[in-house]
């Protein structure tokens, strides 16, 4: 990561409408401010109009901060051999950046210490960033002092580490977290579709807990093996997985391509029975995935003429995710289909600018796809530019109460602006949006940094969209034993009701002769 404040410059964020993806640290330590000339250090963001720029500010080391500071690397202090070090990290004003100290002991653990220099590079990112400008009604740079001396006297990294989620979980946000460098790679295979695993997307049940199978990458050892939607994790190698987050599982699914891991599952719906426990070894392979599926559903009407409907599954908002996206409708649109059906069911989300891209796949002109709420309260809109669909065929979107984030955000912009009915069940309720950034050790801090509103300003957060037409997802004609043979079967996706529903949905749409 690119050394962000060289020779102790101070950072001074230029606010712009914008959605950070990722943000670099500002944390600099130093004992006075004198002024300098600026220059623009890169930013990665997303927004339609401006880019995030950030003025960086540097001032020579007065000689007293060499008796403190011993060591500088990258920008970034070691904490090693001082009894106290001072901390400045800038404030944002019209006018002028100005220098808050703070002191606090310095631990003699040298593992401690690299925790130390973590601590405070997130909590200087959360100080400028961080979405609610009260941190949750605290002083939040006593909080840095506070947080700094209970990690003194400890001796190991994951104790020192466990003092930030403490600190993190004062905001009361729960988007608003630090993970490990194991699990910031986990993240990162996420975003950019290669592992090397099992195939499996699982995460935890929000009413019991429970560790659950999102989907399989198809062909993949899990699929082969007749794991499916639904089915409920016990143990990996043993180990049961009670308390077990889902990063932490993934992180024992996935190992090196050639090796195999041996799973525990309660199959489905009998996991309230405690029958159809299942235990399978299944080998891992290099995995690479899109997260799209799709077919195309041919019908007969009564009068003889064959019809096609686009069914297009969209599993996670990946870097790939609108190019695969615009690949596959393309394809079919060659392929003479007249209807589509998006199914967002089940996905997470996952980056913001993944969805503002799929969206604008499906709208044309300058729409609003979704209305941000900076810290300050100012709502800005992001708009397309004179936007150009790829297909103005009627479409439906599926989603479910897994249905959440990016997949919200694209639902949202779908619907509102007239282009989509809503059919399924309301989604999850995730209103807010995170940055991404990766600390100096390899870690990752998610800091929520703005909220958002549908076009038509609907506060989703903790409420969620309702669909304009409920289903059950019961599965008909046909048992699960049947379905997970082939989930993008032809046969599996006319039984399940959700989508018999969307079918008649658009049969409606097409009777009226609207294109939406």
């Amino acid at each position: 990561m690119e050394a962000l404040c060289p020779n102790f410059d101070l950072l001074k964020s230029s606010r712009h409408s914008s959605i950070p993806l990722f943000s670099p640290g500002i944390s600099c330590l130093n004992r006075g401010i004198s002024k300098k000339s600026s220059v623009l250090l890169p930013c990665a963001s997303y927004n339609h109009h401006q880019a995030v720029k950030r003025e960086a500010f540097s001032q020579r080391q007065q000689s007293t901060g060499h008796d403190l500071i011993k060591s500088i690397t990258k920008g970034f202090v070691g904490f090693a051999a001082a009894a106290t070090a001072l901390a400045s990290i800038c404030a944002d004003s019209p006018a002028f950046a100005e220098s808050l100290t703070v002191a606090f002991p310095v631990s003699r653990a040298q593992e401690v210490n690299t925790v130390q220099r973590t601590l405070v590079e997130a909590w200087g990112l959360i100080r400028e960033t961080f979405v609610d400008p009260t941190f949750n009604h605290q002083d939040w740079d006593l909080k840095l002092q506070q947080t700094m001396v209970e990690m003194f006297p400890l001796n190991s990294a994951e104790a020192a580490y466990g003092k930030i989620k403490g600190m993190l979980s004062t905001l009361g946000d729960p988007f608003t977290r630090i993970i490990s460098p194991k699990e910031y790679q986990s993240f990162r295979i996420g975003s950019d579709g290669n592992l090397q695993g099992v195939g499996l997307f699982i995460s935890v049940e929000p009413k019991t807990g429970h560790l659950v199978v999102l989907s399989c990458v198809e062909g993949s050892p899990a699929a082969r093996a007749g794991i499916h939607d639904g089915d409920e994790l016990i143990e990996i190698n043993g180990q049961k997985l009670d308390g077990v987050d889902s990063e932490a599982a993934a992180q024992r699914l996935r190992g090196q391509a050639g090796t195999s891991v041996t799973v525990k599952l309660h199959m489905g719906n009998d996991s309230v029975s405690g029958s159809g426990i299942k235990e399978v070894k299944l080998p891992r392979e290099l995995i690479r995935f899109s997260p799209i599926s799709s077919t195309v559903i041919p019908h007969r009407t009564p009068d003889g003429h064959l019809t096609k409907t686009g069914y297009v599954k969209l599993s996670t908002f990946s870097q790939t995710a609108a190019a695969d996206m615009e690949n596959t409708i393309n394809e079919m649109e060659n392929q003479g289909v007249e209807s589509y059906i998006l199914d967002l069911r089940n996905n997470p989300g996952g980056l913001v600018k993944a969805g503002l891209d799929v969206a604008q796949i499906w709208l044309d002109g300058n729409e609003t796809l979704v209305n941000t709420i900076d810290r300050e309260g100012h709502m800005s809109p992001i708009n397309m530019i004179n936007g150009h669909a790829v297909t103005h065929d009627p479409l439906v979107v599926l989603v479910n109460e897994r249905s959440a984030s990016a997949s919200e955000i694209l639902a949202g912009a779908l619907h509102d602006n007239g282009r989509a009915i809503l059919v399924g069940h309301k989604t999850f309720g995730k209103g807010k949006i995170q940055s991404v950034t990766e600390l100096h050790d390899g870690s990752a801090l998610f800091v929520t940094v703005a909220k958002y509103l549908s076009p038509a300003l609907h506060d989703i957060d903790q409420v969620g969209i309702s669909p304009d037409v409920q289903c059950t997802t019961d599965m008909l004609n046909s048992t699960k034993e049947t379905l997970i043979k082939d989930k993008s079967s032809i046969s599996s996706l006319e039984a399940d009701s959700c989508i018999m529903v969307a079918e008649h949905e658009l049969e409606i749409q097409e009777s009226k002769g609207t294109a939406s």
